[in-house]
C-alpha cells in the first residue's frame, strides 16, 4: 500500500478525548450558532436572595439553567410564552419551572423570587496565538474596580465557539471571578484550522493568558488556566509555557490519548461482563491499534488484518469500542483511507503529560468523575496521588456516581446514561481555587483523595 495512504490512514481518529459521542468527527460543531429565537435572554441573573441563575444558549433550541448547586434543565417555550424546563438532559418536566420576561425587561423569576440580568465588564480582544493566527477572546469581570482573580478558559476537543457556549464567563464574573474566553482557531471567526494538536493549543493558551494580563491591567489579581476534558493535556503545558498562579483542570487525564483509547476499551468490556482473559486478549488488539495511530500509519494495515482475523468470530468483538480502536477493526481499509482528509485533527497522539506534571510548580487542582465512561480514571487517579506524594502541588477532587462533565446520571435499562444535573459543590470548588488557591470545608460528596503541598 503506498506510503502516503498509510499516512492518512492516521486520520482515523474519530473523536479524541472523552467526548461521550465517540462517533463524531472532530470539530463537528465548529460552525453551531445559538439558537436565534430567544438568545437574547442569554445573561446570569440575580435573584431577591443574592443567588444567580445561569441562562446558557443552545445551539439548536431552547436555553439551559444551571445554578452553582449543579441543578440544571432545559428550557423550552411553549404555549402563551410560557417557558417549560426539562431536568438535566431528559424530556421529563421536572424540578423548577423558571419565567422569563421580554428581552428588553431582562427579569425572570425563579420559585417566587424575582431576578435581574446582570451588567458585567467585557472587554473584547483579538490577539495573535501560536505561528502568527489571530484569535477572538473576551475578557469578562466582576463589576468593580478592585483586583479580582482571572481564569482563562481552555477548551475541551469540541470545535463550538467558546464565545457563545462557554458557561463560566458568566456565573464565574458573578461570583467574583473574572473570566477570559477565546474561540477556538478555526471557531468563531478565529483564524486557522480546527486541530487537536496539544502544543499548537497550549501556545494559544498561553497567549491568551498574556492578552487577559493585558486587557485586566490593575484589576488583575490571581491569574491562572482552567481546563476541562481535552483541556487536560492543554492546560498545564501551557501553565509551562508562560507564569500562572493556579491550574484547574476537569475531567481530564494525566495519560497520554493512546491510553484514553486503550482503557475505554477496557471498560467497554468490562461493561459487558467480559472477564481478566478477555481482557488480556483486547489488550493485544490495543497494543496494535495504538501502535498504528501512534506511528501515523507507518505501521501498515498488515498487523489490523492479523488482529482482526484472530479474534474476529469471538463473542465479545463486537462490543469493542473505545476512542478508535472499533471504528479501525470493523471498518475497511479503502474506506478509512477515504476519510482521512475529513477526520484529521493532528492529534497529538504521542503526548504524555508526566515529564509537564512533574516539573510543573503551579498550584493545579484536578476534579474528576469517578464514573467517567468517555475519560476512564483509573490509572490517571494513581498517578495524581503518586506525584502529589512526590511534593507536587497537586489536590485531586474526586465525585462518585458522576460521568464525564462531573455531572450526576440516571442508567436505562439497556444501560444508557441520561445527565440529571452536576455535582453539587463541583462549581463551587473551581470558584474557590481560583480565589484562594485551597478547598474550604466540604463540596457536596466530593472527596479528596490526593493533597499535595501548595
Amino acid at each position: 500500500m503506498p506510503q502516503s495512504c498509510l499516512a492518512a490512514a492516521l486520520a482515523l481518529i474519530m473523536s479524541i478525548v472523552a467526548l461521550p459521542a465517540r462517533a463524531q468527527a472532530p470539530g463537528a460543531d465548529v460552525d453551531e450558532r445559538p439558537d436565534p429565537a430567544v438568545v437574547c435572554h442569554v445573561g446570569v441573573y440575580r435573584l431577591d436572595d443574592g443567588s444567580w441563575v445561569d441562562v446558557a444558549p443552545l445551539a439548536n433550541k431552547g436555553l439551559r439553567w444551571r445554578r452553582l448547586d449543579g441543578t440544571t434543565a432545559r428550557m423550552l417555550l411553549g404555549a402563551q410564552g410560557h417557558w417549560v424546563s426539562t431536568l438535566g438532559s431528559t424530556t421529563r418536566v421536572e424540578g423548577p419551572q423558571p419565567q422569563l420576561g421580554s428581552c428588553e425587561e431582562g427579569r425572570m423569576v425563579f420559585e417566587g423570587k424575582t431576578g435581574r440580568r446582570l451588567s458585567q465588564d467585557v472587554r473584547d480582544t483579538t490577539f495573535v496565538g501560536q505561528g502568527g493566527t489571530l484569535l477572538h477572546g473576551r475578557l469578562i469581570l466582576p463589576v468593580g474596580e478592585g483586583p479580582v482573580p482571572i481564569m482563562v478558559e481552555v477548551h475541551g476537543s469540541e470545535g463550538a465557539n467558546a464565545l457563545d457556549f462557554n458557561a463560566f464567563q458568566r456565573f464565574a464574573p458573578a461570583s467574583g471571578v473574572g473570566v477570559f474566553v477565546y474561540a477556538k482557531r478555526g471557531s468563531g471567526g478565529s483564524e486557522g484550522r480546527y486541530t487537536q494538536d496539544f502544543h499548537v493549543l497550549a501556545e494559544d493558551a498561553a497567549a491568551a493568558v498574556v492578552e487577559a494580563r493585558r486587557l485586566a491591567g490593575s484589576r488583575a489579581g490571581r491569574f491562572g488556566l482552567h481546563g476541562s476534558s481535552q483541556g487536560g493535556w492543554v492546560a498545564p503545558l501551557a501553565a509551562s509555557l508562560t507564569r500562572v498562579d493556579f491550574v484547574i483542570v476537569g475531567f481530564g487525564l494525566a495519560y497520554g490519548a493512546l491510553a484514553e483509547d486503550r482503557d475505554q476499551v477496557m471498560l467497554d468490556l468490562k461493561g459487558k461482563g467480559w472477564g481478566a482473559d478477555i481482557l488480556a486478549q483486547a489488550r493485544e488488539i490495543t497494543d496494535v491499534t495504538g501502535a498504528f495511530i501512534a506511528s501515523h500509519g507507518e505501521v501498515g494495515f498488515a498487523h489490523l488484518e492479523a488482529m482482526r482475523a484472530k479474534y474476529r468470530t469471538q463473542p465479545w468483538f463486537a462490543d469493542i469500542k473505545g476512542e478508535f480502536t472499533g471504528f479501525l477493526l470493523t471498518t475497511p481499509n479503502e474506506q478509512i483511507i477515504a476519510m482521512a482528509p475529513v477526520l484529521d485533527a493532528g492529534t497529538s497522539w504521542d503526548y504524555d503529560p508526566l515529564p509537564v506534571l512533574s516539573h510543573l510548580n503551579t498550584p493545579m487542582l484536578w476534579i474528576q468523575a469517578k464514573d467517567d465512561l468517555g475519560a476512564p480514571p483509573d490509572a490517571t487517579r494513581q498517578r495524581l496521588i503518586d506525584l502529589a506524594g512526590q511534593g507536587r502541588p497537586i489536590t485531586l477532587l474526586e465525585y462518585p456516581n458522576t460521568d464525564h462533565g462531573i455531572v450526576r446520571f440516571e442508567t436505562a435499562p439497556d444501560g444508557k446514561r441520561t445527565s440529571i444535573g452536576y455535582a453539587s459543590g463541583y462549581y463551587q470548588a473551581v470558584l474557590d481555587w481560583a480565589k484562594k488557591g485551597r478547598l474550604d470545608g466540604a463540596y457536596g460528596d466530593g472527596q479528596i483523595l490526593a493533597e499535595g503541598p501548595s
